[in-house]
């Protein structure tokens, strides 16, 4: 399958590492003191590192989706501790082990899900469980990152996940949702993202599909942090009351 990914022209790039902080997909990083890509499948072709690089060697090309195995076994191990915020795994680990200590202890054995299945692609839109329901529409990543997803958005609520960047099904999406909407009357829409920037692709899956139902309803974005902290609670679209 054929997609944008970025090109990085060795001959300019100067080793200096900007592309790799801007790259929140994960998908680049020094080797050898060039700037290369590790695994095309995190590139998110959207390029947001290019506007990072001061010598312009990063341009985007569209091509067949692939790994570059040489270049992945080529990291070293030191190469490896920088994640793609440039952060060291050790110290990432320390931050979130702290943080989510407490939330931990509340949620071992606990589950707050009320129905199966949960992916998109194979939920009803007529299903009994979301009849008049709150719904949340989470990025499949979001309830790993985020440790207490369960107690903090699933009780009494509905839950379909997605991933806009690896699903290939936006139409489909947007058809499932639109339905929801007006065939089970669900009440609100939550859409939980995480910061990188492919994740927006769900919230414009949402709003698509609201804008094409006949119903009207709320619709409120969460974005959780890679580190595992809640950034943003917003409400994008509301509903004004009835006079």
């Amino acid at each position: 399958m054929k997609r944008m990914i970025v090109k990085i022209d060795e001959t300019l790039c100067t080793g200096c590492g900007a592309c790799v902080k801007g790259c929140h997909g994960g998908a680049l990083q020094l080797v050898d003191g060039k700037a290369r890509i590790v695994d095309e499948d995190y590139c998110d072709g959207l390029g947001a590192c290019l506007g990072e690089c001061p010598a312009g060697a990063i341009t985007l090309e569209e091509r067949e989706i692939g790994v570059s195995t040489t270049t992945s076994a080529a990291i070293t191990s030191k190469e490896r501790e920088i994640v793609h915020t440039g952060v060291s795994t050790t110290t990432s680990t320390a931050i979130t082990s702290e943080k989510r200590e407490a939330e931990h202890a509340c949620c071992i054995d606990s589950t707050q899900l009320n129905q199966f299945p949960i992916q998109l692609r194979l939920v009803n839109p007529g299903a009994g469980f979301l009849k008049n329901s709150d719904l949340i529409l989470a990025a499949d990543c979001t309830a790993y990152v985020y440790s207490n997803f369960h107690h903090r958005f699933l009780k009494n609520n509905s839950l379909v996940i997605a991933c806009p960047k690896l699903d290939h099904a936006a139409d489909l999406y947007v058809e499932k949702l639109t339905a929801m909407i007006d065939i089970s009357s669900i009440h609100t829409l939550t859409v939980i993202l995480m910061e990188v920037p492919c994740c927006s692709g769900l919230l414009q899956i949402a709003q698509q599909a609201l804008a094409s139902a006949r119903r009207k309803i709320p619709i409120k974005k969460i974005v959780v942090g890679i580190n595992g902290a809640l950034q943003t609670e917003e409400v994008v679209v509301s509903i004004p009351p009835s006079p």
